[in-house]
Formats: C-alpha cells, structure tokens, sequence
C-alpha cells in the first residue's frame, strides 16, 4: 500500500462533532519554520499518574507546564477580525492539502484540494524538484495517478488498485496500465496472489484473474440462502403429513433431490464447471470477507441481515426540493438495546469444506463481565441479580484491516471484540485444526479503546498495539512465545509501519509534549527509538515507496497543515513544498494561545488548556472577563500545538481577545491523548469528571489571568453543548451564561456504538443514563442559557433540544432561549447558519458578562 490505512470509529459518534463543515476540518496554511519556545509556570508540577488498571505503570518524563506557540511576524496586524469574516466560507482562509500520498517513483508528492466556491476535490500532482503546488491532474489520466489504496507484488515490479469499480495492473518500471475489468459492475479488494495473479471482489463472489492469459475463474461465492443438497424436509406436522398422504408431493421431492444429485456429479465429474458456492443460510449477510494471498482459503464473518433500524428510526426534514417534509432515515438509539454478533467460518476453497471458528477458545468468552454493574442496578429497585457465565455477543472488531493473512498465506490473524466492549482478542487461526488461537487479550473493566487497534505479521510473529500499560505502545509476540513490549512511557504511539526488510518501525508518538506529535524510528534488533522529525506541533507521515523520505502533513497552532518532506536518513530539516494559505488570511492579527498544564484537584495529573490572553490582561484595574470553550466528542483532542479542528472557533477565540476576553479550552478528563486512565475517568458517570476540571480551570482564570469569577461564560457544541447543560444545571455558581449548541440532553437517544462505551446500556445501568444525563437535572437552570439546534441533525437528533425545551417549559424556567437551524446537520455547513449562531452567542456574553 502506498499510505497507512489508520484505524477509525465505524459507527457514528460525537467525534463528527469537530468536523465543522462537511469534509472540511481545516483552512489551509502553516508558515515556514514555526517551532515553539517552552518556558516553565512556577505553580504547575507534573507528577506521577497513570494507575495500575492493567499490568503496570509508565514512567512519566518531565514535562514543560507551559508551551508559548511563537506568532509570526507576517500575522501580527491592527485589521479587526469581524464574524462575518470568520464565518464565511473557508475557502477565503485557502484550500490546504488532503488525502496525501506518495508517487511510485518516490519523486512525486499527490493530494486532494477542494475546489474554489464548491465542495468538489481534485487531484493535484506535484514532483519534489518543481516549485509551486503542484498540477491538477486531469480528468483523462485520473485512473493513472488515483492509486492511493494500490497494492504491490512480491517482487515489487506492478501494483494493482481499483478505480471507479474497475480494477487496473500498472508496471512501475515505465508506467504501463492496464485495464483488467471494464463492467458497470462494481469490483474491489484488488490484490494479488501468490501465484502473480490479481484476485477482486464483486458482490460476495470472489475472483482470480489470470495476468497472462486474462482467464477469469471463481473462488468463491458466498451465498445467503440454504444449500440445495441439505436433503432436509419440512419438520413441522402438516407438511410430513402432506408428503405421506400425497404422492403428488412424494414424486416432487424425489425429482429435486434427483435434479441436484446430478448437479453434484456434473461438478465433481467435469472440470469446467465452477465449484465455488458456499451457503450460509436465508437472513444472513457477510459482513467481513478475507482471501488468503495463496487463493486456497477465506475467513468470512456472518451476521443477521435484518436492519438494527426501526421503522420509527426517522428525522423529518422540513426543507426538502419538492417542498414535502422527507421522513429521513436514521440511526437506531442506545435504549433499544438491540444486540449484535457474528459467526465466523472458515472456508476451504479446494475442497468446498466449511468450518465453524467457535469462540470458546477466547479466554473470558462467557464472562459475565458486568455483575457488578447489573448488581447495583439490580439492587437500586430492590431486586437481587444472580450472575452466571453464557457466551458474549463477539463479533470482528471494527476497524481497518481486522483480517490480516501473512504473505505466504499460511496464516492468518484477527481482531475480535465483544459486544459489551470489554474485550479484545488477537486471535490467530489454527488452519490443520480449524480452531481459532487466542494471541493476546486486552481487557478493560471500563472499555476498549477503538483508536489503538493496529496489528500486523512481521516475520512469522505478530505486533500490536496495546493500552495495556496505560498508554498505547508496541508489542511483538511469536505464536507459542510471550509478548515483548518494544515501546515505553506516559505517552502514546500510533500510526504504525513496518519497513520491507522487517528492521525498523515508524510511527507517530507525543513522547515530548502530550500536545506534540513527531515521527520517530525503532530499530526493532536494538530497541533505539530516534526521533524523524522535530517540527514541534501537530505531524502525520506517509512513508515513501524507497522507505528514503517522510511525506509529512504539519501544522502549528496558528496555521493549518501544509505538506512538508524530510529525508529519513539525512541530518537535514523538513522541507516545505506547499504554500496554499491566503494572504487576507496572513494580514489578520490571529491570537496565538498557549498550552499550559493547569493543577488539579482531583488527580495527580494537569489539565492541558489553551489560553488566550489580551494585552495587557495582567494590568487592568477591572477584572477581566472570560469564555470556557468545551470541545466536542468527549475523546478528541483540542489543546495541542497543532491546528485545531475547530478553526472557526480558533478564530473567534482571537476575536473575543481584542474585545477583551480572556478565553480558556480544556482537555478535560475523557480527552485524547493524555492515556487510558484520563480516557474511561468518566466511565458510568458522564459530565462530573469533565465538570470538575472546568471549576479548576475557572479557579485558574481568577489565580492567574485577574479574571472577575462573575464575568465568566462557557460555551460548546455536541459533547461540548452536553458539558455545558451539565455545569449551568449542576454547578450554577460556575458560569455567569452558557451556549449549547447541538447538544446532548439525554444520553439513552444517542447511539449504541459511542455511548454504551462509556454508560453500559440503559437495560444493564440505569444509574449511569440518570446521573449522566442533563435532562434529569433541569431544574437546576439558574442562569442565562442559549439553546442552538440544528434541525437534520443525523447524529444528535434534534428530538434532544425538543424533549429539553419541553422539560424546561413544564418547570417554568425563563432564562433560556432556542435558535433552530432548518437545513443543518450537525456540523453546520451554510455560511449563514453559521455567523447567526456565533452572533447570538457573541450577543449572549457581551449582554452577560
């Protein structure tokens, strides 16, 4: 593959909520040579943290408390930043790179661009020795250049990859393709076997191509319905009585039963007649299919094909094009509980044979993980819960690449989870026994992580990612051997890639700063760990095709990415080879916040927040006043020293600075990148943890940045609209206003996927839905409080605002207001939209605070 394919949350959840319009999460720019000077506050300590929820602790490394990102010279202006600058279309700010990879002569840089004035992309295609940005690709040779996801041979020499359905073989050495399918069929999973032959995939029926003769033959074909040669009959009363009574019925059956015997024998007799068909029964759907490289066998996973949807599972939108109210589909909630699992097989394509792969071999596979859970819930309505072991929903888990065979295809492992997300198992399959082999399991009595899932073969072992220790690190394990843990420290590492010669892994890691992501290096014989980059703030890397150089995407606080190209093994800095951000958006005086580790009185560990201060703000004989922002997702990271999702409100951040605000963003408990520990401190209880830093980070702004504690205001969307209603409804005394936007006021209408994570189900933990959601609390409402809602909200429904302003119109509250947006879903899309939300909330402070 020419660039990592990096796991990702299948389902939906509240990490949309940064993206803040549809496929757009930055602007576009990253001046050259921006670093960041570190300085130490005297008041703020790191200490020890990460408890033994696992195996053992990391060593922490001392950290800066303080991190000042350096402003650029070319930004700083006295033009006055305006919302309705900052809230029109992105495009104005540039259109940065996306999606970048590699050409297959490692000379040669590709990425997406939108265009100007509409959401369509194009290809750019630039070399290392040209200036500039590179060249649209044109239309005509797209199924040259679109190789992203292709796939080499063994000897290196042609890759194979898929381009609108059709699969196409390219000869590296002079650029030859070849078009190998030309159907309106759709064709995927493009690889080549073992033999130099290309297989795909159309539908559930699986192909080899011959390269030589372009002879097509079939592997397989996956079949949802019963075998025809089953020879079973009708069980139930009637119909035996039926085949007794009636010869009519007797001679019928005879007949298909003579019809398919003769069918078999055709098969077996005659050579030219495909044996392919695998029957997995009606109802069914395959939901994973995997070929091994050798072409002999699949691991398939099966699942029932009846939709977790209901017919009620609808959201009305009321702007549609011809003027009726559209009942759109949507997404099942968390409170239906509606269970999942698959079945795994086995298939050996030689002889036709299927196996079942039975979880019994998972070590906890019939654990009754949540007894205690079930328990206290149990009790809290004065009943007694009587636990017993009966086998877990499992199923694959969902992420990138869960099926990987090894290249000799003779073996082949697999990431399983349970339903009830407190297991993970990397399994391997015992191919002469049919069985699967349990490798490595991961529990947590909270949840697995679904970021931190990568694996792979090197050799004939496995590696994995693991948070074990509580930080992601890298593990190697043989198949009868012991797991040996190659990376160390309060720090996290992803992005994981094994070089061709099985010596070196790259990866990328916040080793020097929670808040900074380089690339580093581990020389797999001796354990060194050598940092690649030193760029400071926010890097990801694609691996060039030579393994020679890093394709970079870098950004700072201040600036959004720009695609940079360091030499692994030259002592040279990274080179910047795109320059896409606007002027008008260099000439604006932007406010560079700076990262500081805030005490907490909770746990050993700091609160990392960016803070924006006025000039000045230390001098003022009136306090200042100040605005909490509250990123969204829960696990999302915001107070890095990268560029931030949440550009918009970066930008409004700097505007609320000239008018004389000091504003603070938390990485508050549940964030990412702070480990394990920080992640599930919100497990059953939602909203208290995140609440306890926000008084701590408003207890700060009164030490530290002469802030009025009666001047304060708080505002956020999603995750950050829920926190929101958590603090104005349980702590008033913290804010003086608050705007919730697209928020969650009910955590058991939310999806399955994210929320029973963290609150279990409402079945299982009652207790946990109630204290965690801010409906329950309403009463509360002390202080001013603006409701922003858009209204074809797929991910938080809309029912969420409804249902709380009804809730607080029955207890006669008057201190809040609600502004819908019709055509929006939850990351807000139209120009308009946005600037009326920010001038009502911009409105909200200067009328409050």
């Amino acid at each position: 593959m020419k660039i990592k394919i990096l796991s990702a949350a299948i389902s939906l959840s509240l990490l949309g909520c940064v993206t803040t319009t549809t496929g757009e999460q930055t602007a576009e720019a990253v001046l050259d040579n921006q670093t960041e000077s570190v300085s130490t506050a005297s008041k703020t300590t790191v200490t020890q943290a990460v408890s033994a929820v696992f195996h053992e602790k990391e060593p922490k490394s001392p950290v800066a408390n303080v991190v000042k990102s350096q402003t650029v010279s070319q930004l700083r202006s006295n033009d006055a930043i305006t919302l309705e600058q900052i809230m029109a279309d992105p495009d104005w700010m540039g259109r940065s790179p996306e999606g970048m990879y590699w050409g297959d002569d490692s000379q040669t840089i590709l990425y997406q661009q939108k265009q100007l004035g509409n959401p369509l992309r194009d290809l750019v295609k630039k070399t290392l020795q040209t200036e500039g940005n590179g060249k649209k690709v044109k239309l005509s040779n797209m199924h040259i250049n679109a190789d992203r996801n292709a796939q080499l041979n063994r000897a290196r020499t042609h890759e194979v990859y898929v381009y609108q359905g059709n699969v196409f073989l390219k000869q590296l050495a002079n650029q030859f393709v070849q078009q190998l399918t030309y159907t309106s069929a759709i064709e995927r999973s493009a690889m080549f076997l073992s033999n130099g032959n290309v297989a795909y995939r159309v539908g559930d029926k699986f192909f080899e191509h011959d390269v030589n003769t372009s002879k097509i033959i079939e592997l397989a074909s996956l079949i949802m319905k019963k075998a025809p040669d089953t020879g079973e009959k009708e069980t139930s009363y009637i119909a035996k009585e039926q085949s007794k009574l009636l010869k009519y019925i007797a001679l019928t059956q005879h007949n298909k039963q003579l019809k398919n015997a003769q069918s078999e024998k055709l098969k077996a007799e005659n050579n030219t007649i495909t044996k392919s068909e695998f029957y997995f029964g009606e109802g069914n759907r395959v939901v994973h299919a995997s070929l091994s490289p050798s072409g002999d066998k699949m691991v398939v996973a099966i699942a029932k094909s009846k939709s977790s949807r209901a017919a009620s599972d609808i959201m009305p939108n009321y702007i549609a094009e011809d003027g009726h109210v559209k009942p759109e589909k949507v997404r099942h909630r968390v409170a239906d509980n509606r269970q999942y699992s698959q079945t795994l097989f086995l298939l050996d394509l030689k002889s036709g044979q299927k196996f079942p792969l039975s979880y019994q071999s998972l070590p906890g596979f019939d654990e009754d993980v949540l007894a205690n859970v079930k328990t206290e819930n149990h009790a809290q309505v004065g009943k007694t819960y009587q636990s017993e072991n009966t086998p877990r929903n499992i199923h694959v888990m969902r992420t990138n690449n869960a099926i990987q065979w090894h290249k000799d295809g003779k073996q082949v492992a697999l990431l399983l989870e349970a339903w009830d997300n407190k297991d993970r198992w990397l399994a391997s399959v015992n191919l002469l026994e049919n069985k699967l082999v349990s490798q490595h399991r991961l529990h947590d009595d909270a949840w697995v992580n679904y970021a931190f899932n990568e694996f792979g073969w090197i050799n004939n072992s496995l590696y994995y990612l693991s948070e074990e220790s509580g930080y992601s690190h890298l593990y190697t394990k043989s198949l009868k051997g012991q797991p040996k843990k190659l990376t160390s420290g309060a720090f996290e590492v992803s992005n994981v890639t094994l070089t061709k010669d099985n010596k070196r892994f790259i990866f990328k890691a916040n080793k020097k700063h929670p808040g900074i992501y380089e690339i580093y290096q581990l020389a797999i014989d001796t354990g060194n760990m050598t940092a690649l980059t030193d760029l400071g703030g926010m890097n990801d890397y694609a691996l060039s095709p030579d393994e020679s150089k890093l394709l970079i995407n870098h950004s700072t606080v201040t600036m959004p990415p720009e695609l940079y190209v360091k030499n692994i093994d030259k002592q040279v800095k990274a080179k910047r080879i795109t320059h896409t951000v606007s002027e008008k958006f260099l000439s604006l005086p932007w406010v560079a916040p700076t990262v500081v580790a805030i005490p907490s009185s909770y746990q050993d560990d700091p609160v990392y927040s960016r803070v924006y201060l006025p000039k000045g703000y230390d001098q003022n004989q009136t306090k200042n006043k100040a605005v909490m922002f509250i990123h969204g997702a829960g696990y999302l990271q915001n107070s890095h020293l990268g560029w931030s999702g949440y550009f918009r409100e970066f930008m409004f951040h700097s505007l609320l600075v000239q008018k004389g605000y000091v504003v603070i963003d938390m990485d508050y408990r549940a964030s990412k990148g702070y480990g394990r520990d920080w992640r599930t401190a919100i497990y059953r209880h939602m909203g208290k943890p995140e609440v306890e830093d926000m008084r701590d980070g408003v207890e700060w702004l009164i030490d530290n940045a002469n802030v009025d504690r009666r001047r304060i205001g708080t505002y956020g969307g999603s995750y950050g609209g829920f926190l929101t209603l958590m603090s104005m409804f349980k702590e008033p005394d913290l804010f003086e206003a608050g705007a919730a936007i697209r928020l969650v006021s009910d955590w058991a209408y939310y999806n399955h996927g994210y929320t029973s994570n963290i609150l279990n189900t409402p079945k299982d933990d009652a207790i946990a839905y109630e204290r965690s959601s801010p409906i329950y609390f309403a009463q509360g409402l002390e202080k001013p409080l603006l409701i922003n809602a858009p209204m074809v909200d797929d991910n938080v429904f809309f029912q969420d605002t409804v249902r709380l302003v009804q809730r607080l119109i029955e207890l006669e509250k008057q201190n809040f207001e609600t502004a819908i947006y019709p055509v929006e879903p939850h990351g807000f899309v139209q120009p308009s939209s946005w600037l009326d939300e920010y001038r009502r909330i911009f409105k909200l402070f200067e009328t409050t605070l």
